[in-house]
């Protein structure tokens, strides 16, 4: 249906002209509610601003325009574009970010099982080379090949949460909770 690779190739030089990291590009939703989805970040504060998202946005819908008008559109069906930072706890997609993050809780789930499990969930001990590490609640570390990950994520914990500092409170105070009046 959608070739990631060639929506990576497309939008992975729009982010880096920003000087922002490609975090992950998805394709999901199904009939109902395609949705291409592109996660980035300022390496240097791992957080994207709202300026950013939308400046990104921008870039992305006149490259992907550029193409439907030239007969090359990518995707061939309608879409709804998201562009976002990848949140506190955020996807695992890179090798860096199993270094980056090691010491933190994680969910790690595998393409297929690997000496009969396919999920693991446990406190990042780091990668070496291609080799994952992760050492579950019982204190058993597990060795998972990267290439054989499916998805990794980040588990929300007072401990991410005190090591990801915002890049702005302002105007939280001024903020309104959804249905009050």
């Amino acid at each position: 249906m959608v070739d990631l690779d060639t929506l990576n190739a497309i939008i992975a030089p729009e982010a880096e002209a920003m000087g922002l990291a490609l975090v992950r590009v998805a394709f999901f939703g199904g009939e109902s509610d395609p949705t291409l989805q592109v996660m980035a970040e300022r390496p240097e504060t791992r957080q994207l601003t709202i300026d950013d998202c939308a400046d990104l946005s921008r870039r992305i819908s006149a490259q992907l325009d550029a193409l439907e008008e030239a007969g090359k559109d990518p995707i061939d069906v309608a879409y709804r574009l998201e562009v976002s930072s990848p949140g506190i706890d955020r996807p695992l997609t890179r090798p860096a970010d199993f270094a980056d993050w090691a010491g933190h809780e994680a969910k790690i789930a595998l393409k297929e099982k690997l000496d009969g499990r396919q999920r693991f969930n446990g406190t990042l001990v780091g990668i070496d080379g291609d080799v994952v590490r992760i050492t579950d609640k019982e204190e058993v570390e597990h060795k998972l090949p990267f290439d054989a990950i499916d998805t990794a994520k980040l588990v929300l914990t007072d401990k991410l949460i005190a090591a990801t500092v915002p890049l702005s409170t302002e105007g939280a105070d001024d903020m309104e909770e959804e249905g009050q009046d």
